[in-house]
């Protein structure tokens, strides 16, 4: 799923000029490899805070993504992380804090999405719950 989420944080993150923009070129997959694992671990974390991956999905699917706890952690963790490794200004780490909440609804709408199977809820709730070989353990490891 991890390989899923980075497609997903390239896709949109590619697609915000405000925010693809101001990466440099040398770093964008670097950065894009940093927010995925970020978002991967933030995930794995808000689905303990909303009652599991059913209740994560449902919430970042209602529009409630943006200052949620599990935005707002991912936000801080990955704003301090980007402007340490990268040394991205505040401006460019804003940016992309910013296009969060975005690209959490995004991943809800596909994982709840049928006639998408680039993420199915199956296997978010799968990888969120550490079960079996598919388990969030795992998906870090890839």
């Amino acid at each position: 799923m991890f390989d899923q989420i980075l497609q997903l944080v390239k896709d949109h993150m590619g697609n915000d000029p405000q925010v693809s923009s101001t990466i440099p070129a040398d770093q964008q997959e670097a950065v894009h490899n940093e927010i995925a694992t970020h978002v991967t671990n933030g995930l794995k974390s808000g689905a303990s805070i909303q009652g599991g991956a059913g209740g994560l999905l449902s919430m970042l699917q209602s529009g409630m993504a943006s200052g949620s706890p599990v935005v707002t952690a991912i936000e801080g963790g990955l704003v301090g992380s980007l402007a340490s490794k990268f040394g991205l200004s505040p401006a460019i780490t804003g940016a992309i804090a910013a296009a969060l909440p975005g690209l959490l609804q995004k991943f809800a709408h596909k994982a709840n999405d049928p006639n998408d199977s680039s993420i199915s809820k199956d296997s978010v709730v799968d990888s969120l719950s550490d079960n079996g070989a598919g388990g969030f353990g795992n998906l870090l490891n890839t």
